[in-house]
Parts: structure tokens; sequence; C-alpha cells
């Protein structure tokens, strides 16, 4: 029987198809095809109620939607179209298109954290703070602040959505959100979190308009005392009752100028700056630091939460109120004087130097007062006087390193000349301007000694100086 030449093309054909189906099983081991899974951008482009957020990644500077097609991992917290309409009206917004677009680039970097963070990794936190990719701050990453106890909320102004959490990414998650988070001031991190209550509280009853002041465009750091520093520090009594000058000057010792960071601190070691408080004549009053076992202030105020970054501005915050310093706070915070507290406290039982130098009242019936300058000896300068001398002659010798009634700065030392001070001893020293090097200035002492070493000036207390010396001063005994 002949063949047909179709008859030869369909087998033909079939043996092809059954050629093709054989490799094809051969290049994938038999399985069906991996569905890719989509990234971040593919996802928004592909959910209606995010429709707003994709037209604003477009519209922004900074090429986002390219940014967030690349691996990450990024955690985005996404505004619904809801959320974007309700923001552009209460900025008097008219569309997007009228949002600056650099300003609109740093509004949609407060919703993008470079860490995959899964609802689930939230609840086991509780509460807490992480990093945007908005700018803030002395170029800082600003913070954001979340809290699970009612729900998922983010700087108290945005809600995860119900089943708006978790949406999982190849470069990340996608957490729904019912509000754009605006890029908070230092205040509106202190509003959001509830621990800061008694502080914000606070901050409105004081003198000297603090709220406005700290609105401004600083940049300032904040020691921030949670709600536990403060019921400590009242005591029970009600904050109401804090004398209003009092109380401003208190919250102002918790400020300073510029953005101090605690990488800043902790390469600083231990030290010296100034806060935004004042003093005797109106001098800025200093604060002491110390990273050697965390970070602390006056070597009471421990730091809990560190670099919560907003746009004017750092809050570190803090377990303790920071009162107005005395000299004798200054001495006992900072190890460089700890032979000198022991010769105040321990050697000398007779007179009670911490209560001397704690005051800030004058007319008291011993007639010592109230500004106090101190010339206060390291440690290293009291070892270098060897055996400390009894009792009698230590206290005669502490007294002759305090001047009563007077804050004496180094401003108010005799240019290129001497100052002569007389001291609680009684007998005199004398201070030259400028120092031999490497001395700020020198000091002669009652005995007569010169050369003596000031090698530091200017710690501010509330009650007076403090100017650091490299030799112990002897008085004249012979008197």
């Amino acid at each position: 029987m002949k063949s047909s030449p179709n008859f030869f093309k369909a087998m033909l054909a079939t043996l092809v198809l059954a050629i093709t189906f054989s490799c094809s099983d051969d290049d994938n081991g038999g399985q069906p095809p991996i569905e890719q899974e989509q990234n971040i951008v593919e996802i928004a482009l592909g959910t209606p109620e995010l429709s707003i957020l994709v037209s604003a990644l477009s519209a922004a500077d900074g090429n986002l939607v390219d940014l967030l097609g690349t691996d990450g991992p990024f955690t985005v917290l996404a505004p619904t179209n809801a959320a974007f309409t309700a923001f552009l009206a209460s900025n008097g917004f008219g569309s997007l298109d009228d949002v600056p677009t650099d300003v609109l680039a740093e509004i949609l970097l407060n919703h993008v954290i470079s860490a995959d963070i899964t609802s689930g990794d939230l609840a086991a936190a509780g509460a807490g703070y992480a990093s945007t990719n908005a700018s803030g701050a002395g170029g800082n990453n600003i913070s954001i602040y979340f809290n699970t106890s009612n729900g998922v909320r983010f700087n108290n102004v945005a809600a995860v959505t119900d089943g708006g959490a978790d949406i999982d990414a190849s470069n990340g998650t996608i957490h729904i959100v019912d509000a754009v988070i605006p890029i908070p001031s230092i205040l509106a991190h202190a509003a959001a979190n509830a621990d800061f209550n008694s502080l914000a509280v606070a901050l409105g009853a004081a003198d000297g308009d603090l709220i406005d002041v700290l609105s401004g465009d600083g940049p300032f750091t904040v020691l921030a005392p949670d709600n536990a520093a403060f019921s400590t520090f009242l005591d029970g009594a009600d904050l109401g009752g804090v004398n209003t000058a009092v109380l401003s000057q208190i919250l102002l010792n918790h400020v300073l100028d510029g953005v101090v960071t605690s990488s800043d601190l902790v390469a600083g070691g231990a030290g010296y700056t100034n806060t935004s408080a004042t003093g005797p004549g109106e001098n800025a009053l200093s604060l002491y630091y110390n990273t050697s076992d965390g970070v602390v202030f006056n070597g009471i105020s421990t730091v809990t939460a560190a670099d919560v970054v907003g746009t004017n501005g750092i809050i570190h915050a803090v377990d303790t109120v920071i009162d107005i310093p005395t000299v004798v706070t200054f001495a006992a915070a900072d190890p460089t004087f700890s032979t000198l507290v022991e010769a105040l406290t321990t050697l000398t039982p007779g007179t009670d130097f911490v209560s001397i130098l704690s005051r800030t009242e004058g007319s008291n019936a011993d007639g010592i007062n109230p500004d106090f300058t101190v010339f206060a000896p390291t440690n290293d300068a009291f070892t270098d006087l060897g055996d400390l001398p009894g009792e009698v002659v230590l206290t005669q010798v502490l007294l002759h390193h305090v001047v009563g009634g007077a804050n004496v700065t180094s401003g108010d030392l005799t240019p290129d000349g001497d100052t002569t001070a007389p001291t609680l001893e009684g007998d005199n020293i004398t201070i030259t301007l400028p120092g031999t090097d490497p001395n700020i200035a020198d000091v002669t002492d009652g005995a007569g000694n010169t050369g003596i070493g000031i090698i530091a000036v200017d710690v501010q207390a509330g009650n007076g100086v403090i100017h650091v010396l490299d030799t112990v001063l002897l008085p004249d005994t012979t008197n």
C-alpha cells in the first residue's frame, strides 16, 4: 500500500513535538515553572489602594521607584489613597503635583526602613524606635516610633490597616498604613511617646516659652527624662507646685546646642559640655558626661534610649531628672576628683564640706556664703603631694582652695597680669595670666609656691565655678 505525503508530514510533526516536550521536561526536571516573586514596587503597582503612593514615588526626587526595586531589604509603610488625600487636604495642597518634589521625597523616605521588619518583630519588641531613610538633624536618619499596645502604630499618627500587615515582597515587607507620617521634630517625638508625657506637661508649664524654643530650627540635643524620672524627682509633689522659673532652668539643663550623638559622647569618653541653663553671671551651666559604663550625665542620669533623631535635633531618653548642679555635684561625678572627695568627706569628718559647698543661699551664720570659686586638685596632684596631713591641717588646706562669695571665671581674671583672691582659710592666692606652657594660668599659693598650673577652667555650677589644678595649694602655716 502506498503512503501519502501528508501522512509522512503528520508523523514528522508528531516526532518533533515529542522531542520538544521531552527536552523541555529535561530542562526543568519535569516540574511546572516557578512563579517569580514580585518586589515592593511591583506589588504596589498591582494594589489599587496604593495608586497615589505609586504616583508619588514616580514624582518625587531621588529615583525612589528604582531604589525600591533594588535588593533592599526594605520595610515600606505604605499609606493608602485615603491617607494621601487627607494629607494633601490638611497641608493645603490641591493635588500631588503641588507638593515640592524634594519635600515629597523626604516624606516618602520617612516611610522606608532599610531592614525587613515583620509585624511579629514589632510585637516582640513592644515599643521602640527604628531609623527611616529620611534625613534629619546633623545628617542623621530620622527616627520613627512604633508601639504595639493597641494595634501597630507609628509616631502615634498612623496605624497598620486590617489585613495590611506583612505583605511579603522579594526585597522586603509592606505594611499598609492609614495615614501619611509627617517628618517629626523633637517635640513631635516627645508627643508621640507616652513615656514623655510628664516632660511635655513640664515644657508647657515652665517659664520661657520652652515649647516655642524647642520648635525652632535648632539643632538641639535634648536629654529627655521619662515619666518615672519625673515621678522620682517630684517625690509625691505636684508639678504645679514647682516654681515655674526654677522649672525652666531645670528643663534647660537638659538642652544642649547642636547635635550630639551617642557616638560623639563615646568618642569623647568623658568631659564637660554646656547646657542652655544659666548660673551665676548668666554663665551657661556645665554638664559632665562619662561613657565608661553606659552614657551617664553628672553621675546620676543614664541614657536609656539614644539617638532619637528629629528634624531639628536629637533626643536621648534618660532615667533621672538632672537637677541644677552644685560644685559638689561635679566633684562627686568626675572620678578625676575622687581623692579630693575623700579628703572633703571621710578624712575631715569634723567639717561638713559637702553641706557647706552645696549651699545656694547666703546669710549663713558662719559667714561662708555662695557663690564659690573652687580650685580643684586632680588625683595626680594629691599623689604628688605624698601622704596627706592630719585632719586639722588638711581642713585648712582644703579651705585654702575655696574663694567664697564670688563666682570668678577665667574671663574675670586680669589679662596679662595678676589677680589676688582671699580664700576661706584666710590666706590669699594669686592667679597669673597667661600661664607658663602648658598651663592656662599659674597660681601662687599662700605658702609662696609658684608655677602651680590651672589646667582646665570654668566648670560652671549653679552655686559657683571650678578650675582644675595640677598641684595642691598649701597655706602659710606660720601665721
